[in-house]
């Protein structure tokens, strides 16, 4: 009951990455660099572990990009041909590669990066990587011509890594999807289409994470922007409720996500985010539990896990270590008030 885990993303050792920044640059390289990232894996199962999260996973310690960590293993992608373009509706920019030709994977890209995280923690593993849609939002295209075909091609190379997670032992695989929340007819048109085709004929529970956002300056004042309630979940959820995904990881701390349209999902498990990553303030025990006790309002508890808001790679390593420590608390509060 009430098991918890994590978004994706951790805090990078600062001698790994330069620390609080997305896109940050390695600071080691060759086989140091490897090295580096495996040795970073390790503290971060071992902080999730020490904390008390249920269902742990690697923190993307490997990949400088939630996104731009698989692409690197994509044939068909340019990244000396780079281009600036408009991410997310044009909430903010950045320098992406460029699809070049027809996308294939060279070789398994995280199959072995989650078999040695399987190997170092006896906690059921999560493995997170970005959806098709989220993709195609976040790299120039210069060969498809069209999102949905990009998508689908996206989906593709998704499927054949999501099927060799699981043969390394990944126990639940999870696709980012932020662009859900900006492209909503696209969603239902050919987002879910997009993720069906990912998650085929894969032995791992799946997951779709949608969520508001890093907490970065472009997704607080996006946030600002969209009024009292934040009601991008209402126009989506019901096609999610359709589909074969069996769980939806979402914002729930500090936002205005009413609550109710948790109800827009009876037949999934819910990843309840309790914990408000734009923040560096750690959450008490008792605020996490409140958050969660708030959803189960609307959800019943056995299909309530609680989680993250979103990754937590831009914020100080100690202050995502209380965050992991306080939504392990909430969640043990909660459990023994249930009982």
């Amino acid at each position: 009951m009430l098991d918890t885990t994590i978004a994706g993303s951790l805090p990078k050792p600062s001698w790994l990455a330069e620390p609080e920044r997305l896109w940050a640059p390695w600071r080691l390289s060759g086989d140091q660099l490897a090295e580096g990232k495996r040795d970073a894996v390790l503290l971060a199962l071992r902080a999730q572990e020490d904390a008390g999260i249920d269902i742990v996973s690697d923190g993307e310690q490997t990949r400088q990009h939630f996104v731009h960590g698989i692409l690197e293993g994509i044939a068909g992608i340019d990244f000396a041909r780079r281009r600036r373009i408009g991410i997310r509706a044009d909430r903010y920019e950045a320098d992406v590669p460029t699809v070049t030709g027809p996308l294939s994977r060279r070789a398994p890209i995280h199959a072995a990066e989650a078999a040695f995280a399987r190997r170092h923690t006896r906690h059921r593993l999560k493995f997170t990587m970005p959806g098709p849609m989220t993709i195609v939002d976040t790299i120039a295209d210069e060969h498809y011509g069209d999102r949905a075909r990009l998508a689908m091609a996206f989906a593709g190379v998704l499927n054949e890594e999501a099927r060799d997670l699981a043969a390394a032992g990944v126990d639940m695989i999870q696709f980012d999807e932020p662009a859900f929340n900006v492209y909503l007819d696209d969603v239902k048109s050919w987002g879910v289409a997009a993720l069906h085709a990912a998650i085929a004929g894969v032995g791992a529970t799946t997951a779709v994470h949608i969520c508001y956002g890093y907490g970065i300056d472009a997704n607080r004042a996006w946030k600002r922007s969209l009024g009292a309630e934040w009601r991008q979940y209402e126009d989506i959820f019901p096609a999610l409720n359709r589909s074969r995904i069996d769980q939806v990881s979402l914002e729930c701390a500090n936002s205005r996500v009413p609550l109710e349209l948790l109800r827009l999902l009876p037949d999934k498990t819910l990843l309840v985010g309790a914990i408000d990553v734009a923040t560096n303030a750690v959450e008490t025990p008792e605020q996490v539990a409140a958050t969660l006790r708030a959803s189960l309002k609307h959800a019943a508890v056995e299909r309530v896990q609680p989680c993250t808001n979103c990754g937590m790679v831009p914020l100080p390593r100690p202050v995502a270590e209380g965050k992991l420590a306080a939504l392990a608390a909430g969640a043990a509060l909660l459990r023994r008030e249930l009982r």
